[in-house]
């Protein structure tokens, strides 16, 4: 079972609305925006690629991505690396057709994946640069939108966070943008899966499973196994570990939203690899995972770290934000995905007697007000504050009938 926040609060003396008897009319909720939308979205499509175009047209649709949003660039398709002379021209042609207030990037192709020793995500988010490269067993550029709690990367830092619609066929691809999309809102009550297995160089994370476990068992079931892989699990909801390649996948079910990757060298060569490729977790079920493209050695920073990823996730990040977020040093590694899959964005609202209850998991840590108004324009009064200190969910209790409109407002320190 999930703990809540020890916050219940019950709304007194608002003055009610009218209710036809025998009627009790929820009260519609409204949270604020600390997340992604697909107004802030821009997807790049390769006109030299009709699966590129179908990958699009299909997201488009599904996630409702304004016109001006779509960029149009050309490239011969299927080769693994792209040079960085065609790189630098499309990089210029596509940073000049993007929408000011665009904040990521989406990418509608699996090959390539790599342009010189970047991965093909990074060096469109950040554009090509070695710094974020490195020869050896050594650190990289770091990316200041790690563990950030911004939900404007471009705005904030002058990056944007991009994935890639990614797979090895038209299908595959539709089904993970089916999987995204009924992923949103849901609140899963899945497990996290903290795999520790026998191999020692590519089980480093493990040195974090304690302290995620300990931050966010909370928020959502979380649990460490020691193995080198799971199998007949039906509620897996993250799935991280570090092996060349993980077996038994396929006994598995991944729930919508699922996030999968494993700690490895190759896993974001996405084609072609001698090590198993990040498509097979999509493969399997999952709806986001992440490898890298060149060696990376063992080093943490350039691996999605567990506490950063699961707790922006539960918290309300959308997809690409929360596997963003989580690494330090991400030049190297591959983001792919579905970006705007939110789990844990909306709320859950019961009626138990003469109140409603009210479960929020989509707040960053934070103080914020609760609000309420009989019209949908206001004015909106302040009946209560309240402050989440973790990443549990807070649960808020309004009494029943009336409550017309009621919004949570961060309150921003003086």
């Amino acid at each position: 079972m999930r703990d809540v926040l020890p916050i219940g609060l019950l709304i007194l003396g608002l003055a009610v609305g009218q209710v036809a008897a025998g009627q009790v009319e929820p009260p519609r909720i409204e949270l604020p925006r600390q997340a992604l939308g697909p107004e802030d979205l821009a997807v790049i499509i390769n006109d030299l690629d009709p699966t590129s175009q179908q990958i699009a047209d299909y997201f488009v649709k599904r996630r409702n991505i304004p016109s001006q949003n779509l960029i149009h660039i050309r490239f011969k398709p299927g080769d693994p690396v792209m040079d960085l002379k065609t790189f630098e021209r499309i990089d210029r042609s596509v940073r000049a057709a993007t929408p000011a207030g665009v904040q990521a990037y989406v990418l509608t192709w699996t090959l390539p994946y790599r342009v010189g020793c970047m991965s093909m995500t990074s060096a469109f988010a950040a554009g090509y640069d070695e710094a974020f490269c490195a020869t050896g067993c050594r650190p990289t550029r770091a990316s200041a939108y790690f563990a950030s709690g911004s939900d404007r990367p471009y705005t904030d830092f002058g990056i944007r966070p991009t994935i890639a619609l990614a797979g090895e066929t038209l299908a595959d691809v539709q089904a993970l943008i089916d999987r995204g999309v009924a992923a949103d809102n849901t609140l899963p009550s899945g497990t996290g899966y903290l795999v520790n297995t026998t191999d020692s160089a590519r089980t480093v994370r493990a040195t974090t499973f304690a302290r995620t476990i300990e931050r966010l068992g909370g928020a959502v079931q979380l649990a460490r196994i020691d193995a080198d892989a799971i199998e007949n699990k039906d509620d897996v909801l993250f799935y991280l570990t570090g092996l060349v390649s993980v077996p038994k996948l396929d006994t598995n079910r991944f729930l919508p939203g699922a996030l999968a990757d494993h700690l490895t060298s190759t896993g974001g060569q996405l084609i072609g690899s001698g090590q198993m490729s990040s498509l097979r977790w999509l493969e399997a079920g999952a709806t986001g995972s992440y490898g890298t493209v060149v060696e990376p050695c063992n080093l943490l920073d350039k691996f999605p770290h567990p506490t950063v990823l699961i707790g922006a996730y539960v918290t309300g990040s959308t997809l690409i934000e929360a596997y963003w977020k989580s690494v330090r040093m991400p030049g190297q590694g591959m983001f792919i995905g579905e970006p705007l899959a939110r789990p844990f964005g909306g709320y859950r609202l019961v009626r138990d007697g003469a109140n409603w209850h009210l479960t929020v998991f989509a707040l960053r840590p934070g103080r914020y007000a609760l609000q309420a108004a009989e019209d949908p324009i206001g004015p909106y009064r302040d009946m209560a504050q309240f402050e989440k200190v973790g990443f549990q969910p807070v649960q808020l209790t309004l009494p029943a009938g009336g409550l017309l409109q009621v919004r949570i407002q961060p309150i921003t320190p003086k």
